[in-house]
Parts: C-alpha cells; structure tokens; sequence
C-alpha cells in the first residue's frame, strides 16, 4: 500500500529527467502551498453555508430567491474568470523560468482587461436583473426579493473579480497566503453584516434578503482592499514596486488570452449547462428548488475543497513547465490527488453520519428534510468523483492545456448534464433524484475525459 505514496508510483511511467527531492519534501512542498488555498476555500464554502442558513431563517421562499440569483451572477462572472485561468498559468510559466518583471506585467496587463470586462458585464446585471431572473426559472412568489438581491450583488462583483485576479498571480507565484488572508478578513466582514442587517440586530435595520447582498458587498469590498494593499509590500514576488511596465502589450497578454479564450469556452459551456440545469429544477416547484439549493451548497463545499488542493497543483505544474521538469509536474498531479481523497474521506463520512440534522437546519419543511437526507447520500458519492477531476483539471490548466478542458465542459456540462437532467428529471419522472442522477453522470463524465488527458502526457508538451 505504502508503495503507492513512492515516487515509482507518483511519476506514473514518466521518466525522470533531474535529480528528485525525496517523498518528504515533495509532499513538504505540496502541502506548504496547498494549505492556505485550502483553508480559504473551505472558508469560502462555510460563509457561503452560513449565509444560506442565515437566509434560511426567512423561509423557503428565501432560499429559493437567494439561490435563483447565483447561475445569473456566475454567468457575469465567467469572463474574469477566464481571465484568471490565463494569469495563474502565466505567472506560475514565468515563476517557473525565473522572470520576475514578466510575471508582475502579465498581473498588472491582466487585471485590467478583467477591470474593462467586469466593468461592463456588471452594468448590463444591474439593469436587466429581473428578465434576467425570470429567464433563468424565478417564480413570482419571490422575484422581487431576487431582483433587489441581485442588482447588489451585481455591483458586489466588480470587487469580487479583481480581488480574484490579483489573488489569481499571487497564486501563481506561489504565494497562497496572501489570497487566504484578503478573503478570511473579507467572509468575516460579510458574516458578521449578515448577522445584523438579516434580522436587525442593534442599531442596524431588518433589511432580510437586501441585507444579506449588502452583507456580501461589504466583504467583497474589504477583501480587494487587503488583497491590494498587499501589493505594497516590495518584497512580494508579486509586487507594484517590481520594475515592469504598466503599459498594455501584445506580447504580454498573447499567452494571457491564449489560455484565457480557452478557458473563457470552458466557462461559456459550464454556465449554459449550469443555467439550463438549474431551471429545469427550478421549474420542479419552490420546495423542490429550495432542497435542491440545500444540499447543493453542500456539493459546493466538497468543491472548494478539492479546488483548494488545485490550486497547488495548478501552480506547481505550471512552475514545474516552466522550469523544463516535466517529471515533477506529474508528481505533483499525483500527490494531489492521493492527499484530496484523505480530506474528501473525512467531508462524506460526516454528509453520511449528519445528513438528517444538517437538511434541518435549513428547513423545518418535512418534505425538504425527508428528500434532502436521501440526496445527501448521492452527495457523499459524487464528492470523491468531483475532487478527483477537480485535481486533474487543476494540473492541465496549469499546463495551458486549457482548450482540451474546454472540451471537457462542452461535453459533460454543456451536453450530460443538461440533457440527463431534463430526460430524468421531466421525461422520466423522476424529479430530484433524476436531477442529481444528472449531476453524478456530468462528475463521472468530466473524471473520465480528464484523466484520459492526463494519460496521454500531451499536456506536459505545451509551450507558453
């Protein structure tokens, strides 16, 4: 069993091509950079759990009108992130090739073409909030609560994408730390309003749904300002006081949109079948949706944890490239995903043994409590296959083999689930649980593609 942590397994056929540091410090150095991006992530997923509960409290209505809201945001969203995927796997390439000045340009050329998008993609949320809404499945009973949540929100994520985009070349430098520092200090911000503002706590208002999204503004707003101040500090790799030029170059940001386009399909593609999912079940009924939405943040959670482990492997396969050592680009994929199972064993263990108690925490509802339970347990099965894929996904973008994940979402996300979700959930009758039928074939679809990749070694060959 042991064998199966030793190099000989780790390099999966892959032929040494330097001297290696020993398992020790491979996992050492996996795990120095995994930590903080997992510790945020799992963060985030926390605050997003506390602040659905926290809604919860309003009802079932609430929920539904708060969770009809995040396909629609994630959909403005999509574009930076993009960019994002382009400016880790740049700054990691040249991390990795010791060149300093061109990580610092391609951050600075990179947060303002995601300043000039988000910009744009946040004006047109605000103003067309509620077809936007209604397009994606928002009933009556609650669209005007989901149009006030969302016109907030949509000015929330200009904050929200730059903060992503500085703490996007901050991980690709390596340094994770300053990342989970700006968000911790930023999900605090926004628990603590959303414990006043929901209900009116002291001298504050009971502003309910409004105060939840004014809530989440006021975090989004804190944490960009610690993610920016950071760059102050001149001994950061990634630093304003780095003698590289601020002007926009077409050298700079080639590699950028590169592997940003073809992360921009990925999003496209996600989005799409994200959003169609997403009002199939909505269309079920506003109980249905709000069980869905429960257990769904759950899904969530076991997600930001496989993404924490991601980001190292993002980076370091990305400085592995760059330093020409594809041998430790493979290792690092490995150990990602030997020590996400450990962490991933320990989350469904727990979804199994509480699920009961934690539907009822969000709703006194017996049907949402009955149906959710026995959706927990497709939960505990689907988080191994998404944290798996979630690894792998990680390695090849770090790679710039973004174009192959682009596939990847345009087959399983853009196609199965959408497809399975409608033919299960409506044709077949089979309603939530053909809905996260649905969900569990998308995982197993996106597991299947990506590890075929990683296979062929093709990834470890792409030029930035």
């Amino acid at each position: 069993m042991f064998r199966f942590f030793k190099i000989p397994a780790l390099l999966s056929g892959e032929k040494a091509v330097g001297e290696l540091p020993s398992e020790k410090e491979l996992y050492g150095t996996f795990l120095k950079l995994a930590w903080p991006s997992v510790i945020e992530a799992v963060l985030i997923g926390l605050v997003g759990l506390v602040d659905s509960l926290m809604v919860a409290t309003l009802g079932d209505k609430a929920i539904a009108a708060v969770g009809i809201t995040q396909q629609p945001k994630l959909i403005m969203m999509c574009f930076v992130f993009a960019v994002n995927v382009g400016i880790t796997a740049v700054v990691a390439r040249r991390k990795g090739e010791e060149k300093r000045e061109e990580a610092n340009h391609a951050m600075r050329n990179g947060v303002m073409i995601a300043a000039c998008i988000i910009l744009v993609t946040s004006t047109i949320g605000f103003l067309c909030a509620e077809p936007f809404l209604r397009f994606a499945g928002a009933n009556d009973d609650y669209i005007a609560d989901s149009v006030a949540y969302f016109r907030i929100i949509a000015f929330s994520i200009i904050f929200q994408c730059l903060n992503g985009s500085i703490n996007a070349a901050q991980k690709g430098s390596g340094n994770t730390r300053i990342s989970m520092t700006s968000n911790l200090i930023g999900n605090l911000v926004n628990i603590l309003f959303n414990y006043l503002l929901i209900n009116g706590i002291w001298i504050f208002p009971r502003l309910e749904i409004r105060g939840a999204a004014i809530a989440t503004a006021m975090g989004s707003i804190v944490a960009f300002c610690v993610s920016s101040a950071r760059l102050l500090n001149p001994k950061n790799y990634i630093s304003i006081f780095c003698k590289a030029p601020w002007r926009p170059s077409a050298k700079v940001m080639g590699p950028i949109i590169k592997v940003g386009s073809n992360a921009l399909i990925e999003q496209l593609c996600a989005r799409f079948g994200f959003f169609v999912f997403n009002r199939i079940v909505a269309d079920l009924s506003t109980v249905a949706y709000a069980t869905h939405i429960a257990c769904a943040n759950f899904l969530s959670l076991s997600y930001f944890i496989g993404d924490g482990f991601q980001v190292a492997s993002t980076a370091l396969a990305g400085q592995s490239l760059g330093a020409r050592r594809p041998d430790k680009a493979v290792i690092y994929c490995n150990i990602g995903q030997r020590v996400v199972f450990f962490a991933v064993l320990i989350f469904s263990t727990l979804i199994i043994t509480f699920r009961r108690e934690i539907m009822m925490l969000y709703s006194k509802t017996p049907e949402v409590i009955e149906s959710g339970s026995y959706l927990m347990l497709f939960l505990a099965v689907i988080t191994y296959i998404q944290t798996a894929q979630v690894i792998f996904t990680g390695c090849l973008r770090g790679a710039g083999d973004t174009r192959f994940v682009a596939v990847t979402a345009m087959v399983s996300i853009g196609f199965v689930r959408p497809f399975f979700g409608w033919l299960l959930t409506t044709a077949f009758g089979l309603g939530l649980y053909g809905a996260w039928t649905a969900v569990f074939l998308d995982q197993l679809c996106r597991l299947t593609m990506n590890y075929s990749r990683i296979r062929t070694k093709k990834w470890l060959r792409i030029k930035l």
